[in-house]
């Protein structure tokens, strides 16, 4: 992996998370790019990297670039992808992977007549534990799938005063919170039953038709300072939604978003049914899965190497005891991307442009339903 020279796309939240993950993993980033060259001077010097880049085309231009990670507002995903695979780079790029189905199966038609990886981080599937439940839903431990349950929450835009480029529909696309995290939900429960979703019943809510953004932009969780100038900006995204689902062997899932959840950070919930047993998760006590019996006691499967299967145990750097979590999952989900890369089958493969796509059609599907208030098929947006 020393051989390998990333750039990192955008400067924000996710910007030094990603360069942080590469960094453990012994990968060399080689600079990063903002929205100008001054943001990209600064978030270089902050993060004490080699350079800040002035533009896309000198970061596709750099000979020790072999790829780049995206982490840009939404509307830049598809166009950025579509020429750093032209030029040749490998291409990690956030999710969702694209504004529309359009431009994410445009994507993944690109991405299968390269010769570059391509994948999209959702890392979330990376938690050592939900990789357990995987490798154990997937022979049969618990039977087949019959339900799942889950939601997804925070509240970093609880207030009218919470502002982020995330709440504008020219920035993210039609969905907020459903395509911001809903899709991490709807990833890690499909990635562990290896189901695909046929239908989606959606309702959803704008809380604040009308928030008060402030005069210059604000980094994502960081909130708004009381003294900075405001001005009222409409909004058409979601704070919150509900979505029914059928997936494709007749199981049923009700899915809960919503980042006006007063008390909740960042919380990631699932609880899996079937015919012998069930599966339960919560990502802010991410080393635990609770595995729940009708016949016997149920159980806690602490994270712990030596209790861990083989799909789960090369994604647990640490021994029992020693807690693993969010900075993690990007690592474990690097790590798996950078394997393919190099040419090598990982045990747990990294999320393709094919999954983000899956995720972009959920997506969809979910506005016509919610705008039609009716079960939508996804073969009705293909």
């Amino acid at each position: 992996m020393s051989s390998i020279g990333v750039a990192i796309i955008g400067t924000g939240f996710m910007g030094p998370v990603h360069t942080e993950a590469l960094r453990r993993l012994g990968i060399h980033v080689t600079g990063i790019l903002g929205s100008s060259a001054e943001k990209s001077k600064t978030a270089a010097s902050t993060l004490n990297l080699p350079r800040g880049y002035a533009t896309y085309d000198e970061v596709l231009a750099d000979p020790e670039v072999s790829s780049v990670h995206i982490t840009t507002p939404n509307r830049h995903h598809h166009w950025m992808a579509v020429a750093a695979i032209d030029a040749g780079k490998h291409v990690l790029c956030e999710k969702p992977l694209a504004m529309n189905s359009v431009e994410s199966a445009d994507l993944v038609r690109r991405a299968a007549e390269s010769s570059v990886q391509c994948g999209v981080n959702y890392n979330m599937r990376y938690y050592p534990v939900c990789l357990e439940a995987r490798e154990r839903v997937q022979r049969g431990d618990v039977g087949q799938v019959l339900s799942i349950q889950g939601s997804y929450v925070q509240d970093w835009l609880l207030k009218e005063t919470d502002y982020n480029w995330r709440v504008l529909k020219s920035e993210g696309g039609a969905l907020r919170a459903v395509s911001d995290i809903g899709t991490h939900w709807m990833d890690l429960v499909t990635s562990i039953t290896g189901l695909q979703v046929e239908e989606v019943f959606a309702d959803l809510r704008t809380v604040y038709p009308t928030r008060l953004r402030p005069i210059g932009e604000v980094q994502t969780f960081s909130g708004t300072s009381h003294n900075q100038a405001v001005e009222p900006v409409a909004i058409e995204t979601e704070d919150l939604g509900s979505v029914l689902v059928r997936f494709s062997n007749g199981a049923r899932a009700n899915l809960f978003v919503s980042q006006v959840s007063a008390g909740r950070k960042n919380c990631l919930r699932f609880e899996l049914s079937g015919q012998t047993g069930s599966f339960y998760w919560n990502s802010e006590e991410p080393n635990n899965l609770w595995m729940g019996n009708r016949d016997g006691a149920n159980g806690l499967l602490p994270k712990d190497p030596g209790l861990l299967g083989r799909m789960a145990k090369p994604y647990a750097d640490y021994p029992g005891g020693h807690p693993e979590g969010y900075p993690d999952s990007f690592k474990m989900c690097f790590r798996a991307f950078y394997d393919a890369v190099a040419g090598l089958t990982p045990l747990a493969a990294h999320p393709t442009f094919e999954d983000g796509h899956r995720e972009i059609l959920f997506c969809d599907a979910v506005v016509k339903s919610a705008a039609e208030q009716r079960w939508v098929n996804i073969k009705e947006i293909l």
